[in-house]
C-alpha cells in the first residue's frame, strides 16, 4: 500500500486519520492561499476550497519523488453563510464580530475541499464534502471567553466541533468529520477509486 501524505499542518486532519488507524506523514505545503484566492478571481466557497486543496496537494505532491509510492491528501476547509466564505479569522477582533453578527443563532455550510495525487502514476481526484451546522445563542461574556482561549483563531469559521467550540454547536446535518477538518468517508471512497482500500492502511498494533 501506498504511503498517505497529509499536506497540512493542521493536528485536527491528523488527528482524524490517526484515530482512524491511518498514520500519515505530514509535509505541509508552501501555497500562499491568499495570493492564490485573488489570483483565481470569483468563485463559490466551495470550488474556492477545492481550489486551495488541489494547490496544496499539488505543492506537496511535486517535492516528492515519483521513485516511491504516496498519496498526497491536500484540504481546506470554510464556513459559508448566506453565499459569503469564511476562513480563519485575522483578529479576535473580526472573530467577535463574525460571531456576533454572522454566526450566533444562525446556521452555515462548512465546505471541506479534498483533493488526492499519487505521484507515482499521475493519478488526481478530488471532492467537495458539505455539512450544515446550526450555531448556538452564545451570551457576549461566552464568545469573549471562548475567544479569549485562542482556539477560534486557528480554525475555518472561527468555531471546532470536537474542541471548546463544542458546546456553541447546537445539530449539524452531515458528516461530523467534515467539521473536524477532513471527510473521512469520502477520503475513504476517494482512495477506492485509487484502487486503495482504505482498511489495508490500518497501521499494525
Amino acid at each position: 500500500m501506498p504511503e498517505l501524505v497529509l499536506a497540512s499542518a493542521s493536528p485536527a486532519r491528523r488527528g482524524l486519520l490517526v484515530n482512524a488507524g491511518v498514520i500519515p506523514q505530514v509535509i505541509v505545503s508552501h501555497v500562499d492561499e491568499d495570493a492564490l484566492t485573488r489570483d483565481l478571481g470569483p468563485l463559490s466557497p466551495a470550488e474556492l476550497c477545492l481550489a486551495l486543496a488541489t494547490a496544496k496537494a499539488r505543492d506537496v505532491a511535486a517535492r516528492l519523488s515519483t521513485g516511491y509510492d504516496v498519496v498526497v491528501i491536500g484540504c481546506d476547509s470554510m464556513l459559508e453563510i448566506d453565499g459569503v466564505a469564511y476562513g480563519k479569522p485575522a483578529s479576535a477582533e473580526e472573530a467577535k464580530e463574525r460571531w456576533l453578527r454572522d454566526m450566533a443563532g444562525n446556521h452555515g455550510t462548512l465546505h471541506t475541499g479534498h483533493w488526492l495525487v499519487r505521484p507515482a502514476t499521475g493519478a488526481e481526484l478530488g471532492e467537495v464534502a458539505s455539512t450544515v451546522v446550526w450555531h448556538a445563542s452564545p451570551s457576549e461574556y461566552e464568545i469573549d471567553a471562548y475567544i479569549a482561549t485562542g482556539e477560534p483563531l486557528q480554525v475555518a469559521g472561527a468555531f471546532t466541533l470536537d474542541g471548546l467550540g463544542g458546546p456553541f454547536v447546537e445539530r449539524i446535518d452531515g458528516d461530523p468529520s467534515n467539521v473536524i477538518g477532513l471527510s473521512l468517508p469520502l477520503l475513504r471512497r476517494l482512495l477506492a477509486r485509487l484502487g486503495i482500500t482504505w482498511t489495508d492502511l490500518w497501521s499494525s498494533p
